[in-house]
């Protein structure tokens, strides 16, 4: 039987995430159209045998699939609004950037005006699990788009799990805050553990080396212990992203009537972090929230 040809796959935005999911759809054979606010970002793709283009709507022509991996709901909106004159209908749009329920709402209504197959994608991960094809991707979108895009979120992901046949309520989006919410209260509790014991004369690494192995560790725990104890920041998950996403849980709590104190005072850690300088390094880095610099 012929081989069925790989979808050729657009992805607006490649920053750490962006980039490093263009790359892995690369390594997975499928050609890949990319394009960002800041050429040098793309154009550093393009020895990976990317396409770099010169705007949104260049890098949407043609492609089976576009995929947003953007900073907010704005840079998205802003990026698609550009990409307009190359869209056509019935073309895929897998939004995976981490936007938030209100601007996911409207996205999706952006895209019913214009005739997109709307799909509400965010991904569980960092730059890491993205550059091995190990994310896990949240889907709410129709079911006849489902397959159309099983070559993509398999080459990306190691697990897509479907959450509903509409992206156009957020449920994907939804779940993807509710993780987040666990991930930043995590992220804050190492560093906060780790600023104590620094402050009450302990080795810092005593916190890692006690709970290692036993039900209060976990992978993630000993990651961000271990950035923070050897200075390494290099950004997975970068602290202004973070202070975004912070913000994006406690706007639809308070619209869910739910109250959020660990996500409020998250918030104000990354943006003192954010403050201190260190928006564009790892949220291990909200570690220096705890001292006055």
């Amino acid at each position: 039987m012929p081989e069925v040809p790989k979808p050729t796959v657009t992805v607006l935005g490649t920053g750490i995430m962006g980039a490093a999911m263009a790359r892995t759809l690369l390594r997975h054979g499928l050609p890949v159209r990319v394009w960002n606010r800041t050429r040098a970002k793309a154009q550093a793709l393009a020895g990976h045998g990317a396409h770099v283009a010169g705007s949104p709507a260049e890098a949407v022509t043609g492609a089976d699939a576009v995929i947003t991996m953007l900073s907010d709901g704005d840079a998205v909106r802003e990026a698609m609004d550009v990409a307009v004159p190359g869209l056509r209908q019935g073309q895929i749009w897998a939004q995976m950037s981490t936007v938030g329920v209100t601007a996911t709402e409207a996205l999706a209504r952006f895209a019913r005006r214009h005739g997109l197959v709307f799909v509400d994608a965010p991904v569980l991960g960092t730059r890491q699990p993205a550059e091995r094809g190990e994310l896990v991707v949240f889907a709410a979108g129709p079911v006849d788009a489902r397959a159309r895009l099983e070559p993509v979120f398999d080459a990306v992901g190691q697990r897509t799990i479907w959450l509903a046949d509409s992206g156009d309520t957020g449920m994907a989006s939804r779940l993807k805050l509710v993780v987040n919410s666990w991930v930043l209260a995590l992220t804050s509790g190492v560093a906060e553990a780790l600023a104590l014991a620094r402050g009450l004369g302990l080795d810092p690494r005593l916190f890692p080396e006690v709970v290692a192995g036993g039900p209060l560790d976990s992978p993630y725990l000993q990651a961000k212990a271990a950035a923070i104890l050897t200075g390494d920041y290099t950004p997975n998950f970068a602290v202004r992203s973070g202070e975004k996403d912070a913000r994006l849980i406690l706007q639809a709590a308070e619209s869910a009537g739910v109250r959020l104190d660990l996500a409020a005072a998250c918030r104000e850690r990354f943006r003192r972090a954010v403050e201190q300088g260190h928006g564009e390094e790892d949220i291990a880095a909200t570690y220096f929230a705890s001292f006055d610099e």
